[in-house]
């Protein structure tokens, strides 16, 4: 099946190194890492913001809910926009919603404002993430596999190096991390605007309608369930687990430094390995499951009252997440016949959803019943998009024959 190319100088036949990249896609890659240190920013500082804004642990996981929630819907939008104003004036737009609204975030007196703020944030990140992963794809000479290894590793080193910057910041006031924000998506917004050339718009505008006639196709509607059932776990870990590990602030920062560290490693240098050597499926398959067990650990350790068993799992965690990650999304830019943004666009909004309720529903679980709860849930939830992964495994049979040919 040939797919037209997402970016208009695409070039898929290219076989340079990893390394060897246009300066565009550094500019944009440069970008990402800035854009997900904001990500890992914030986690640290999640128990003091319900400290001193007297919150529950329900109420603070909103500042998830609503940036994951916005994140989604606004997803449905990003072809759309994309193919309107052009590649580089979406990237730039969707850093300058980010600036502002993070900006905002560090006023907010009351978790209702935070929440909404963070959810203008989500709206950012939506118009930013979507372009920025379609246009590294596009934009690389070394094929999409090892673009979206490149992205991966971007996201990893990001989401690594925030927490210890939140951790910083946010020792001296939970403000800081969003004022960090604002400052860091500023030097990733000159990184865009003098580095990625102008570059040409789509000769074919995007619809709202894209993005679901995309998920009509088996391969990437079996990988979007996936990716929504899995981030049940994922962001009950992001957002519950600074919670039982009874650290501070910088405490957390070192712990989800170790765990981006993880997440970064393996995703480079694993995930392609296994790909190759055992298949996408067989191989998200055991990752999933390992993060499942992984999620059970943690509930152990939250019985037992040991925050270092806690401590350790979340850091391992990061090994299967990573190259989960690497290994979903390069099986999502080859699963459907249409442009690779349309396809990340109608998988993010998938999962994004999960990511908007799992937050949310970790921090009640534990209110309802037990602390150790959520991680149970969250384990049951992966497990359950492992079963969906293997139950429809049949329409990914030429995932690795495509990324190969790429």
């Amino acid at each position: 099946m040939k797919r037209e190319p997402s970016l208009p100088d695409e070039l898929p036949s290219s076989r340079g190194g990893l390394l060897s990249q246009p300066r565009a896609v550094w500019a944009v890659a440069f970008a990402c890492i800035i854009s997900f240190m904001g990500l890992g920013l914030v986690d640290p500082i999640l128990p003091a913001i319900a400290d001193q804004l007297h919150a529950s642990k329900s109420q603070v996981s909103l500042l998830f809910t609503s940036y994951n929630a916005v994140t989604g819907i606004a997803m449905l939008i990003t072809g759309v926009v994309s193919s309107r104003i052009g590649v580089k004036w979406t990237l730039l737009s969707g850093i300058l919603l980010i600036i502002v609204f993070s900006f905002l975030g560090g006023t907010s007196d009351t978790v209702g404002a935070l929440v909404g703020y963070r959810g203008g944030w989500g709206l950012g990140n939506a118009l930013f993430i979507a372009t920025a992963l379609s246009a590294i794809v596009g934009l690389s000479t070394s094929g999409t596999a090892k673009a979206i290894i490149l992205y991966e590793a971007a996201l990893g080193l990001g989401i690594a190096v925030g927490p210890l910057l939140g951790g910083e910041l946010g020792s001296i006031s939970w403000r800081g991390p969003f004022y960090g924000v604002a400052a860091l998506m500023a030097m990733a917004f000159i990184s865009i605007l003098f580095m990625l050339p102008k570059i040409a718009k789509p000769k074919t505008r995007s619809t709202l309608s894209d993005p679901f006639k995309a998920l009509g196709y088996p391969s990437l509607k079996t990988l979007a369930i996936t990716a929504f059932l899995y981030n049940f776990g994922f962001f009950t870990l992001m957002a519950y687990s600074p919670y039982v590990m009874k650290l501070d602030e910088h405490g957390l920062g070192y712990v989800f430094f170790g765990w981006g560290l993880m997440l970064a490693i393996t995703s480079v240098f694993v995930a392609p390995k296994l790909q190759r050597r055992f298949g996408s499926v067989p191989s998200m398959s055991v990752m999933l499951t390992l993060f499942a067990i992984d999620l059970l650990v943690m509930a152990a350790g939250t019985v037992m009252g040991s925050s270092v068993t806690v401590i350790v799992a979340v850091i391992v965690a990061g090994i299967f997440l990573g190259i989960n990650n690497t290994l979903i999304t390069t099986a999502v830019m080859e699963a459907a016949p249409v442009e690779r943004s349309v396809a990340s666009a109608a998988y993010s909004f998938v999962r994004f959803m999960g990511g908007a309720l799992a937050p949310w529903l970790a921090g009640k679980l534990s209110e309802w019943f037990l602390p150790e709860t959520p991680f149970y849930f969250g384990a049951l939830m992966v497990l359950i998009g492992v079963a969906v992964l293997l139950m429809r495994r049949r329409h990914l049979k030429d995932i690795d024959v495509s990324i190969t040919a790429h």
